[in-house]
């Protein structure tokens, strides 16, 4: 398994069809080298060139692409001009003879039924839904949670309250009550638009309780929106709860609402390492043009594509896939149930049904499929799939080999593509221009001026260091929703206006990128980010809980599980029942897919002097790592008893 030699070479004649190739030769290159500096140097050239080739479709021409007089953090793009990005994902296409009866949209459910809508078609049902939507009172500004599971309702509530100048809020449908109530407060919704549950392996998971309880947290709801995915009984709020086939019972002609180039779309949330959870902004020209530039002119996306990213709305990579497919003029296909139910090959059967050109994975998920058979895998006709796009947690070696050589038989490129919510979409991503090395990135993407710095802050090859960011792009986020300063803290170190990533990076000798782990103490699970805050909140939350400390561990499926550390105000008699009773309560707020791998009581968290808990230090203790600089710990001893700990339960 070497992964210091290419895997993956393109030929010429496969660089020459690609269109980065075609995007480069139309702005005068054909080196890529030359074409990346260019972008770097001149942002304003670059994403004013990206903006043009996309066609979008403006309401008012911008009258200057990039607009810095407020800093680095607080970019403005195409000043002056104004569109709505619902009418460049559908409007375009409908009038276009060609495309308007090309799919747009393939659902198939966890139960094997399918239905496809063409552009036309999903243009009516957005056009429909927004109606409605204007007609319960939503207007341009409000903010709408969306709490659905993977279906096409989802996708169409998205584009309907884009259309009509509002705001939505996706929230990752296995969130518990907890988790939805924390993002409904936060960014104060009008409205809830979730189902009567969804289907799971089979099985019937209740979604309409778990809405009820969050709104019931929330004073700023107004109106709960309730899709019937299922037929099931389910509690009802007269006057309250409305059923989104009532919504979308109109067609009247919606012109899309002219929004400035800079007004929000989307507030989506990310956790972080303290507090509660981030809602980065997103701007009609900024998350939409960053992911499908990300997808076109990355992975090769375009008219004709068949999109798949295996993911969750509430997760950026959901959303990253709607406006990538939609402005690249492809088909998405969005998918309701696991990998690997009712058999083993529920993916692959997937890629071959829906003929899906560009599929999207995490390692975790070809982790749990490597335990089955290769033919569930090979048995399948994967004749239509170009590329596999990877993001969400790094490789280990063996995962990426069996993909790449005994399912993708050494042909289709593996794109590794890193970067965040607050990006929309990637920093570093792998380059169908170039040899691809095995588990790494091919560097910077595009327009992203990308650097790996050491504590100095001097630039450092060959060695592991930051992964900061120089220049602003389009798809930054626009800050957190109402809270500038904690934006400011988190990303900036504003003595040099220069964006921290919070990735540890290192550049090999051959010029590819490697990530080796997170540099804050944001856990990755399964490729979904969880700030440690978020999971202690809940743990304290027990009476017989005094304080708590999360960490992220080595999974060999998920990639990362979580270990929660907690000292109890008293001795209690039972204590595997106090730990079940913790497992439990994580997992009934925050959703099973995030439940800990292990709740482990101690006496005291190691602590600085003036009380921060090091979480750094106890998972190095806890797996046994040198601890490095302890100067600043209090209490030395209870990384001590954090060793022995594992000693014993190992």
């Amino acid at each position: 398994m070497n992964i210091s030699k290419a895997a993956w070479k393109p030929s010429e004649e496969q660089k020459k069809k690609t269109k980065l190739f075609s995007f480069m030769k139309k702005n005068g290159y054909e080196d890529y080298g030359e074409f990346y500096q260019r972008s770097v140097e001149d942002i304003s050239w670059y994403w004013g060139a990206v903006a043009e080739d996309m066609e979008l479709r403006w309401k008012k021409p911008y009258q200057q692409v990039l607009d810095r007089s407020g800093g680095p953090m607080w970019p403005r793009w195409f000043i002056g001009g104004s569109l709505n990005i619902s009418e460049s994902c559908l409007d375009k296409w409908v009038d276009d003879p060609a495309m308007r009866q090309r799919p747009a949209l393939v659902w198939e459910a966890d139960d094997g039924q399918v239905q496809t809508w063409t552009y036309n078609e999903l243009w009516r049902e957005v056009t429909r839904v927004a109606t409605g939507l204007s007609s319960l009172g939503v207007e341009r500004g409000d903010r709408v949670a969306i709490y659905l599971p993977m279906i096409a309702e989802n996708v169409i509530a998205m584009l309907a309250i884009a259309r009509i100048g509002a705001i939505f809020t996706p929230c990752f449908s296995g969130y518990g009550a907890e988790a939805v109530a924390v993002r409904i407060q936060d960014c104060e919704a009008k409205m809830v638009i979730t189902a009567d549950g969804f289907l799971r392996r089979g099985k019937v998971i209740p979604l309409k309780e778990e809405a009820d309880k969050a709104v019931h947290q929330s004073s700023s709801i107004e109106h709960v929106v309730v899709v019937r995915r299922l037929g099931r009984e389910i509690p009802w709020q007269e006057g309250t709860d409305i059923e989104w086939d009532q919504v979308r019972r109109e067609m009247k002609p919606l012109p899309a609402v002219e929004m400035d180039a800079s007004d929000p779309f989307m507030i989506i949330y990310t956790s972080g390492t303290t507090g509660k959870p981030k809602g980065t902004v997103h701007t009609h020209t900024g998350f939409p043009i960053k992911a499908a530039s990300d997808a076109m002119y990355g992975m090769d996306v375009g008219k004709g594509d068949v999109l798949f990213w295996m993911t969750d709305m509430g997760w950026m990579m959901g959303p990253w896939m709607v406006f990538s497919a939609l402005l690249a003029g492809s088909a998405m296909l969005i998918y309701e149930g696991t990998p690997d139910y009712p058999q083993p090959d529920r993916l692959w059967g997937l890629v071959e049904r829906h003929q899906v050109t560009h599929l999207g994975i995490s390692p975790t998920v070809i982790r749990s499929l490597m335990k089955y058979e290769l033919t569930w895998a090979t048995d399948h006709d994967l004749s239509y799939l170009r590329l596999i796009g990877s993001t969400g947690e790094p490789w280990n070696p063996e995962p990426w080999w069996w993909l790449f050589a005994e399912v993708g038989k050494h042909n289709i490129p593996i794109y590794n593509y890193s970067g965040g919510t607050e990006i929309a979409g990637g920093i570093l991503g792998g380059n169908l221009l170039k040899p691809l090395y095995p588990c790494s990135f091919s560097g910077p993407l595009p327009g992203m001026d990308a650097d790996v710095i050491n504590m100095a802050g001097d630039s450092v090859r060959g060695e592991v260091g930051e992964l900061v960011l120089r220049q602003p792009w389009v798809g930054m986020t626009k800050g957190f929703w109402r809270d500038p300063k904690r934006y400011e803290q988190t990303y900036w170190k504003s003595e040099t206006g220069i964006w921290v990533h919070g990735d540890w990076v290192e550049i090999g000798d051959e010029g590819e990128w490697m990530i080796s782990g997170r540099s804050d103490d944001t856990l990755k699970i399964a490729g979904k980010r969880l700030g440690p805050a978020e999971v202690e909140s809940i743990l304290v939350d027990h009476l017989a809980v005094l304080e708590a400390a999360t960490i992220g561990v080595p999974d060999p499926i998920k990639g990362e599980s979580a270990v929660c550390f907690v000292v109890l105000r008293t001795k209690v008699a039972d204590t595997e029942k106090v730990k079940a009773e913790l497992m439990t309560l994580v997992s009934d707020r925050l959703g099973k897919a995030l439940k800990p791998q292990k709740v482990m009581l101690v006496s005291e968290l190691p602590k600085t002097r003036n009380g921060k808990i090091l979480r750094r230090l106890i998972r190095s203790a806890y797996l046994g790592e040198k601890l490095g600089d302890v100067s600043s710990l209090e209490n030395e001893q209870a990384l001590v008893e954090i060793q022995q700990l594992k000693l014993k339960n190992s």
